[in-house]
């Protein structure tokens, strides 16, 4: 029986962390294979592992917690990735945004033997159920269009945090990265393509609900990211090790 590692990076996220536990777990609990749902606590300062841990010891029996100091969504995502042990890998947001569910999308491709698949918002736009603010759709937008210049061509949304793997290649991609802020996602997709890994972009449904911590400072930071990584693969960082 195959096993799925749900890794959820989570950065002061006490008030909502919960209920999407609660969540994939429900949805989990009735598929016919084996899970384990891992939750990254990225040097939060709230009682986000508090509410971890006790949902582990009461409702939600196949979730642990990971306290990871080192600050960055991206530290958080390879910390849960190292750590887990399924067949299959797949990182979402601890906000639920794309809910668990969406993974059916995934499963005709994973099986197939692709080994990177993403969700994505912009494939399909009737799949996001609430519109962003204009400014964060007009950045975003201008964002993935300099991104596909320089970077992955094919991928319309890189950034979305819901992606999958087969395991032993989210073991190779992750080990590699080196960028832990928001451009992470470029990162471990500049690094697939490299190492010759097939990537398939799935739409899938994604709903804001606010409460975002990206602030628009991590625009001008992902930007400077993404000529590193640039860099990085130009000088072939990027390899099979």
């Amino acid at each position: 029986m195959i096993k799925l590692s749900v890794v959820i990076p989570a950065y002061n996220e006490e008030r909502r962390i919960e209920s999407t536990l609660k969540n994939v777990d429900s949805y989990l609990e009735k598929q016919n294979y084996e899970y384990e749902i891992i939750v990254v606590d990225n040097n939060s300062n709230d009682r986000t592992s508090e509410v971890v841990k006790n949902l582990e010891s009461t409702t939600v029996q196949n979730a642990k917690v990971i306290l990871e100091k080192t600050k960055g969504k991206g530290a958080a995502v390879k910390r849960g990735v190292s750590e887990a042990q399924g067949e299959f890998i797949i990182f979402m947001d601890a906000d639920n945004a794309t809910a668990i569910s969406e993974i059916e999308n995934f499963w005709p491709y994973l099986n197939q033997g692709i080994e990177v698949v993403i969700g994505s918002r912009y494939l399909k736009p009737d799949t996001v159920k609430i519109p962003q603010p204009l400014y964060r759709v007009v950045l975003s937008r201008m964002s993935n269009l300099l991104i596909q210049f320089m970077l992955v061509p094919h991928i319309k949304d890189t950034q979305l945090g819901f992606k999958a793997f087969h395991g032993a290649a989210a073991k190779e991609i992750f080990r590699q990265i080196s960028i832990y802020g928001w451009a992470f996602d470029m990162e471990i997709l500049e690094i697939a393509l490299k190492l010759s890994y097939r990537i398939k972009e799935v739409a899938v449904s994604w709903t804001e609900h606010g409460g975002s911590h990206l602030p628009l400072k991590a625009y001008t930071q992902s930007l400077r990211d993404l000529f590193i990584i640039k860099w990085k693969a130009l000088t072939g960082k990027y390899s099979h090790k």
